[in-house]
């Protein structure tokens, strides 16, 4: 696959699958031998898609937009921002009913048409504060 093949799994996977929660195209894009680097509680594919389920269940208005994909190789990195309004709880925190905004930048490995590896970083401050859950430092 090209990188432009590339980029376009990555943002498919956030079209459809982080947006959207469409379980049957992230059984698609995600190798089973997917490795998440973030802190999950279950590692591998199928603590990712409980990840997104939980986001997802609690802002179900999420839309997630690929603002930069940049790729060489085998690896794709996005900068994303992603807007919702939480409307069930989130981690505990009772929903708040307010809309938010949060940044997140990743990048991803991809071999054979399929993402085997992922490192991310997400402005989880910034959304707890705007949740209400930890108090605004401004």
């Amino acid at each position: 696959m090209s990188t432009e093949d590339n980029k376009a799994l990555v943002r498919r996977l956030y079209a459809e699958v982080m947006g959207k929660g469409n379980m049957t195209v992230a059984d698609e894009l995600l190798s089973t031998q997917y490795v998440e680097h973030l802190p999950i509680p279950t590692p591998g594919r199928e603590g990712l898609k409980q990840l997104v389920m939980m986001v997802v269940s609690a802002f179900p208005d999420i839309h997630p937009i690929v603002e930069d994909a940049v790729a060489e190789g085998d690896r794709v990195v996005v900068r994303i921002v992603a807007r919702g309004t939480q409307q069930h709880a989130f981690m505990g925190i009772p929903a708040s009913g307010k809309a938010v905004e949060w940044r997140e930048m990743h990048i991803y490995r991809v071999v054979d048409g399929k993402i085997v590896e992922h490192w991310g970083v997400i402005d989880q401050l910034g959304l707890l504060q705007q949740i209400g859950a930890i108090p605004s430092m401004s």
